[in-house]
């Protein structure tokens, strides 16, 4: 899966379950019906939220992103349907790419051609990592999953009636 394939994805499957938690509130707050939608709609919307997260630093660290821009990918998560213009803006830029430019292994060529070679830190990491993607993906299930049930240790973000 390519950087803009992943970014795209997950830009729209984080704005469809916006559109499930704002129902389920609409539900719980205004029609006083049931707080299912929310618990579901939320704990969906929670999912997607982290993973857009991770996917955005992770595209960010291959396309060089500056950090402003970076920072604005991960604080339009926070704002309803915000992904889909950042995702659109940053296609627009150019800063998507069709194939992982330290991947499949650094300075080896692959099916995009030549990757390139990692110049620092996180690069060096994300080229190891986009040699075992299924390693790689199976670890970012489990860590957004730790995370996101440590957060339901914790409680909602509101205070419950």
């Amino acid at each position: 899966m390519s950087p803009r394939t992943l970014f795209r994805r997950l830009a729209l499957i984080e704005a469809v379950t916006w559109t499930l938690l704002l129902i389920g509130m609409v539900l719980k707050y205004v029609t006083a019906t049931t707080d299912l939608g929310v618990r579901i709609g939320g704990g969906l919307h929670g999912l997607a939220f982290l993973a857009y997260l991770a996917a955005t630093v992770y595209v960010a660290i291959d396309g060089r992103w500056s950090a402003g821009r970076t920072a604005v990918g991960l604080a339009s998560a926070v704002i309803p349907y915000a992904t889909l213009p950042f995702e659109h803006s940053t296609e627009r830029r150019g800063l998507l790419g069709d194939r992982w430019r330290l991947g499949p292994a650094a300075g080896e060529t692959g099916a995009g051609g030549t990757a390139e070679v990692p110049r620092t830190a996180l690069e060096r990491l994300q080229a190891a990592t986009l040699r075992r993607p299924v390693v790689t993906v199976v670890i970012g299930v489990v860590v957004v999953l730790a995370v996101f049930g440590a957060l339901l240790v914790v409680g909602p973000p509101v205070p419950r009636s």
